[in-house]
C-alpha cells in the first residue's frame, strides 16, 4: 500500500468489518477509507478480512474481540494531526485518518507504521524533506494545529514561562503511557524544581476548556507561581513565549519540536526516542537520531490518508494546508459575527454567504457607536474611521461582470486601508512587503497558481471574445478604465481619463500598434468612460477578453488598471501612470507618483503570493465553503458565463448612474 495515499498498486480493495457505529455515521470517515482502499462491511470476517477499530474508544474491543476468535488481522483507525478546526465532539468532520495495520501511533507497547516509518524509512529524499520544512513553515505562520479555532488577536502571556501541557482524563494516550494524576503532579513539580523562579503556566486542553472532558489537573495545583491558561491562544504563540515545554504524550510535544523546543516528556509518545526530546522514560528500541523535518516528513506526509473535500479524493498534505488556511481565516474573522454598512442590497446575499456562515451579518445604516462586532463597509464608501473593515471584489473575481450583478468568488478585506489607495497603506502593501523573499514551497505555490491561471486564460471578469488578428509591430496596449472608478481618483495625478492615457501612450510610442481596450462596463452602456479612440489607436479591441490579448502584446500602458497587474504575470512590460497597487516594487516603470512606503523589492511570484493568495478571501459556489486560490481558478476555468437577464441589466444602469451621481455630488 502506497503510504501516502493508500492506494494499492492493484487498484484492489480489502473488506473492512467493523463494529463501532462511527464508522457506518460519520460519511467523511467511511469515504477516506473508502478512497484509501476499504470496503467497509458488517458482520464476520474470514481470516484473509481485516477488522476496523477505531483507537483505544470504548468499543475497540468488540473488533478487537472478534478479530481474535476469527483469527482476523486489525486495522486500527484515528483522527489525523491536522483535525479541523473544533474537536471532532463538536461534529466537524475530519480533514484526514491515521489508519494503521500495526498498532497505534500513540501506544508504544507494539511499534505502529509510523513508528516503522521513523525507524526504518531513509528520509533523506531532498524534495520531501523540502516539503516538509514548507508544511512546517505554513502551520507555524497560519497557526495551524490539530484543532485550529483559535483567537489570534489574544495577548499571550508576557514570555519567559515554562509550559506543562494538561491532557483529559480518559484519553488513550494518556492511559497507554501510564499516565494519571501523580504523574502529571509530578511533571508540574518538576518543572518548578527545574526552573526556580519561573512562572509556570498550565495549558488546558481544548476539550476541558470548552466543558467536553475533564483534565488531570485541578485548582489546588494553582499557587503564586502556577496558574492555568484557558483561553484559546495558538500554539505557536504559546511556544513562542516559553523557555520550557513539558509533557506526557500531547500532540502539544510534537509541535513544541516543530517550534525550535527539546521538549521534556514523561510519557512515550511517537515523538519521543529521537534525539529531538527530553525523555523521563526513553524506549529502548527507539535508537535512530532524526531532524525535526524528518519527524515531520513521516508523521505529516507519509503516515496520514489526507482528504481534499472539493474533489473527493485523497490529497498530499499541501491541499489539506490550503483549505484549512481558508477555514481558519474564515472563522477567526467571522465567528465573532459583523456589522455592515455602505453595502448595495444585491450584494448582501453574497456577502451573508461568505460572511455569515457563524453568525448572520446584520445590515445597519451607518457604523454602529458602540462596536461589539467587528463592522465593514464596502471600500467606496468607507470614511477615514481607523476602525472599519474595507471591502472590495478580488483580482480573480468572476465569469461577469459585477456592475451587471454577477456575484464574487472573492472578496479582499484591509482593516488599514483598500488597495487601489495609494495614499494611505493597505494590508495588502504589507503582504506584498512581507513575500520580499519566498520559502521555496510559497514560490512553487505561486509558479503553479500562474500556470494554471494562464492555461485557462483567466483574469478579473473572464468575458469577452477572442482577440482580433492584430497588424505586426511592436505591439503596445491601453487598457480603458471606468473614469470615475476611485482607483483613477485616488491613484493618480495628471493623467485621469481615457483621452489622455491613449495620448500619452502614442507620443511616447509614435511607430508602435497601438492597441486600445474599453473596459467592459463602460462598454456594456452602465458606467463612465466612453472615447473616439479612432484618431489615436490602431486598434480597438471591443469586447475582447483580456488574456487572449495580453498574450499577443508587448507592452502594457494604463493609469491603474488591473490589466497591468495581469500583464505581468504574462511577461508583458508593463509602464503605469497612476499607482496601482503593483506599482513602486521594481517590476513596472511607474511614471506616475508612488509611495515611497514601497521600498521592498519582492519578485513577481512575491507579488503574486502577495496579491492572489495572501490577500483575497475565496468561496467555493459549488460546496458553499471558504476555500483556496486554486479551486477558485479552477471554478473559474470550469463554469459558464453567469446569465444576467433584462432585469440585472435594468438594475445595473439603475446602480451605475447612482454611482455616477454618488461621485459628482462628493
Amino acid at each position: 500500500m502506497h503510504p501516502e495515499t493508500g492506494s494499492t498498486a492493484g487498484g484492489e480493495r480489502s473488506r473492512l468489518f467493523v463494529y463501532n457505529g462511527g464508522f457506518l455515521t460519520q460519511r467523511r470517515v467511511r469515504r477516506i477509507l473508502s478512497l484509501a482502499g476499504y470496503d467497509i462491511r458488517l458482520g464476520l470476517p474470514q481470516p484473509d478480512d481485516l477488522v476496523g477499530v477505531w483507537g483505544n474508544s470504548p468499543t475497540a474491543h468488540r473488533g478487537l474481540t472478534i478479530a481474535q476468535k476469527r483469527g482476523a488481522p486489525v486495522v486500527r483507525v484515528e483522527d489525523a494531526f491536522l483535525r479541523s478546526l473544533h474537536p471532532g465532539r463538536s461534529g466537524e468532520a475530519p480533514m484526514g485518518l491515521l489508519v494503521d495495520r500495526s498498532g497505534l501511533h500513540f501506544d508504544p507497547s507494539v511499534p505502529s507504521d509510523l513508528e516503522t516509518l521513523l525507524a526504518s524509512h531513509p528520509l533523506d529524499n531532498t524534495a520531501l524533506l523540502d516539503r516538509a520544512r514548507g508544511g512546517m513553515a505554513r502551520m507555524r505562520e497560519m497557526h495551524l494545529s490539530k484543532y485550529s479555532a483559535f483567537d489570534v488577536g489574544l495577548t499571550p502571556p508576557e514570555p519567559g514561562y515554562v509550559l506543562v501541557i494538561d491532557q483529559t482524563l480518559g484519553d488513550a494516550a494518556v492511559t497507554a503511557s501510564a499516565g494519571n494524576r501523580a504523574r502529571f503532579c509530578e511533571m508540574l513539580v518538576m518543572a518548578q524544581e527545574e526552573n526556580p523562579g519561573a512562572r509556570v503556566l498550565i495549558k488546558t486542553h481544548p476539550e476541558t476548556a470548552t466543558g467536553h472532558r475533564g483534565g488531570h489537573f485541578t485548582e489546588e495545583d494553582v499557587n503564586d507561581r502556577v496558574s492555568f491558561l484557558n483561553a484559546p491562544i495558538s500554539p505557536w504563540v504559546l511556544l513562542e513565549g516559553a523557555v520550557g515545554v513539558y509533557t506526557l504524550s500531547s500532540q502539544m510535544g510534537f509541535e513544541a519540536i516543530l517550534a525550535g523546543h527539546k521538549p521534556r516528556v514523561f510519557g512515550q509518545p511517537f515523538y519521543a526516542g529521537w534525539d529531538l526530546t527530553q525523555d523521563e522514560v526513553p524506549l529502548a528500541r527507539r535508537q535512530r537520531n532524526l531532524t525535526r523535518a524528518q519527524l515531520f516528513a513521516a508523521a505529516m506526509i507519509l503516515y496520514p490518508r489526507w482528504y481534499d473535500p472539493f474533489h473527493d479524493c485523497l490529497c498530499e498534505l499541501e491541499t489539506v494546508l490550503d483549505t484549512l488556511e481558508a477555514n481558519t481565516r474564515a472563522w477567526r474573522e467571522d465567528h465573532k459575527g459583523w456589522t455592515a454598512s455602505g453595502m448595495r442590497v444585491w450584494k448582501r446575499r453574497h456577502l451573508q454567504r461568505m460572511f455569515g456562515r457563524y453568525e448572520k451579518v446584520r445590515f445597519v445604516s451607518e457604523p454602529p457607536k458602540n462596536k461589539a462586532k467587528p463592522h465593514m463597509v464596502w471600500a467606496s464608501r468607507s470614511s477615514d474611521a481607523q476602525d472599519l473593515i474595507r471591502v472590495e471584489d478580488g483580482f480573480l473575481r468572476s465569469r461577469g461582470l459585477g456592475a451587471e450583478l454577477v456575484p464574487p468568488l472573492s472578496l479582499v478585506t484591509d482593516d488599514l486601508g483598500i488597495y487601489y489607495d495609494p495614499t494611505r497603506p493597505s494590508r495588502l502593501e504589507e503582504w506584498i512587503a512581507a513575500r520580499e523573499t519566498l520559502r521555496p514551497d510559497q514560490q512553487l505555490r505561486a509558479e503553479r497558481l500562474v500556470a494554471h491561471l494562464m492555461t485557462d486564460g483567466l483574469s478579473k471578469y473572464n468575458i469577452g471574445n477572442p482577440a482580433p488578428e492584430l497588424p505586426q509591430g511592436h505591439r503596445v496596449l491601453v487598457p480603458g478604465q471606468v473614469e470615475d472608478d476611485a482607483s483613477i481618483k485616488l491613484g493618480t495625478n495628471t493623467t485621469r481619463t481615457n483621452l489622455e492615457a491613449l495620448r500619452v501612450a502614442r507620443e511616447a510610442n509614435p511607430n508602435a500598434v497601438l492597441i486600445y481596450k474599453p473596459h467592459p462596463d463602460v462598454e456594456a452602456g452602465l458606467r463612465d468612460g466612453q472615447i473616439d479612440a479612432s484618431g489615436l489607436a490602431d486598434v480597438i479591441a471591443e469586447c475582447t477578453d483580456p488574456a487572449t490579448l495580453l498574450s499577443q502584446v508587448d507592452e502594457l500602458w494604463t493609469m491603474t488598471s488591473l490589466m497591468g497587474f495581469e500583464a505581468l504575470l504574462r511577461g508583458v512590460q508593463v509602464t503605469t501612470l497612476g499607482a496601482p497597487f503593483y506599482a513602486g516594487w521594481g517590476l513596472t516603470t511607474d511614471l506616475g507618483a508612488v509611495p515611497a512606503r514601497r521600498g521592498a523589492q519582492p519578485s513577481l511570484m512575491g507579488l503574486v503570493h502577495a496579491t492572489l493568495i495572501d490577500y483575497p478571501r475565496y468561496f467555493d459556489p459549488e460546496t458553499g465553503q471558504p476555500c483556496s486560490a486554486e479551486i477558485a481558478a479552477e471554478r473559474l476555468a470550469q463554469s459558464d458565463p453567469t446569465p444576467t437577464g433584462r432585469l440585472n441589466r435594468l438594475l445595473s444602469k439603475i446602480q451605475g448612474a447612482l454611482a455616477t451621481r454618488a461621485h459628482l455630488w462628493r
